[in-house]
């Protein structure tokens, strides 16, 4: 079955601040989508959350970047914003940044991950949704699930993987792409996907037969907005099993925290941590940055599923490693590089500050 599954996600409004989502949001999204469904535009959804994030879990079979199912998600957005603002939610509407649809999300705010594929005899999917982050926070993860050895063993024994699998990266500031096929481009990709504030992988692929393995949302909200209005919040799916690694080589990566931007006010950097959804809700200094993981099996299109996969207490040790991380961090205050560096500051105060005292810089 040919099918694709859409994956857009907004901060609509926060509760409190930026920690959660009020449940009359996700009752509103609910409503529309469960309509959407009856009149046949969705084979199947799912509405949850990651922190004051609206995740829209869509299959359907109307093609990538469609307009119906686009527009399905904004007017969605739109809806559940006038809710926010009845109840004087915090942000209400900050990820929509157009008065008006213009045939599809990419672009207007909200983050999108798609992928269309023929729907295999077992179907199994992941959904990482990242709060209090930008779009680059899934480079070392999906390093480590497509092209590191001592993450995923199948690389080495299983005889469809040992091949390697092609990265999809994108510079989001000069707007360009590159493929890496990997193993052989390992290096070469590394030295890009090392600078996540830049270079993002867009999506990766099955080497020997082509098969989409992992699509990615890349905007980058600052660079869209021309001024800072909040993280990019960035969504990934990962297909699992058959060709692609297991569900627990996908996991694994997330058992080693690793520091990511995109903590308070999206200018300072901290550890991402795993947790399950009714626990992403960051608090402390606005974060630790959160990622939840949603599994499901695809029947017909119909999403099985979620089974809630960082609720486990496997990762028991991942979290109290953040928490050592954070305070670490915190130590440090406004010096880097728990700050983000000055050329990542450009939509803060920064350019304001270096323009009061241009006059008062002498040559040495």
């Amino acid at each position: 079955m040919e099918l694709t599954l859409s994956v857009i996600k907004a901060d609509v409004g926060g509760y409190v601040g930026h920690s959660s989502m009020h449940p009359d949001l996700l009752q509103k999204a609910e409503e529309l989508m469960s309509s959407a469904k009856g009149q046949g535009l969705l084979i199947d959804y799912c509405v949850t959350r990651c922190g004051d994030d609206l995740q829209l879990i869509m299959t359907h079979q109307q093609g990538e970047d469609n307009e119906q199912i686009h527009k399905l998600a904004w007017d969605t957005f739109i809806e559940c914003t006038n809710v926010a603002k009845s109840l004087k939610l915090h942000g209400a509407g900050q990820d929509l940044l157009s008065d008006s649809f213009s045939g599809n999300v990419k672009g207007m705010g909200p983050g999108v991950a798609e992928m269309q594929f023929t729907e295999r005899q077992a179907e199994t999917i992941i959904i990482f949704m990242a709060d209090k982050t930008a779009s680059g926070a899934w480079n070392l993860p999906l390093y480590k699930i497509f092209a590191d050895p001592f993450n995923t063993i199948g690389l080495v024994i299983a005889s469809n993987m040992h091949s390697g699998f092609v990265f999809e990266v994108h510079d989001v500031k000069e707007h360009k792409k590159i493929n890496f096929s990997c193993p052989e481009d390992i290096y070469d990709m590394l030295v890009f996907i090392g600078a996540p504030g830049r270079y993002v992988i867009k999506s990766v692929s099955h080497k020997d037969t082509g098969e989409i393995a992992s699509s990615s949302s890349t905007q980058k909200l600052s660079f869209t907005a021309g001024r800072y209005i909040g993280k990019d919040d960035p969504v990934c799916i990962v297909r699992s099993q058959g060709l692609f690694p297991a569900v627990g080589e996908i996991l694994e990566p997330f058992a080693s925290p690793h520091i990511v931007e995109g903590w308070m006010r999206g200018s300072h950097n901290g550890p991402l941590m795993p947790v399950a959804i009714p626990q992403s809700n960051p608090c402390r200094f606005d974060g630790p940055p959160r990622v939840v993981a949603a599994g499901f099996q695809l029947a017909n299109g119909k999403l099985v599923g979620p089974r809630d996969l960082f609720d486990d207490p496997a990762f028991d040790d991942a979290r109290q490693q953040v928490n050592i991380m954070a305070n670490f961090m915190r130590r440090m205050g406004p010096f880097e590089p728990h700050r983000l560096p000055l050329d990542e500051m450009e939509y803060t105060t920064m350019p304001e500050v270096m323009n009061k005292l241009a006059s008062r810089f002498q040559d040495i």
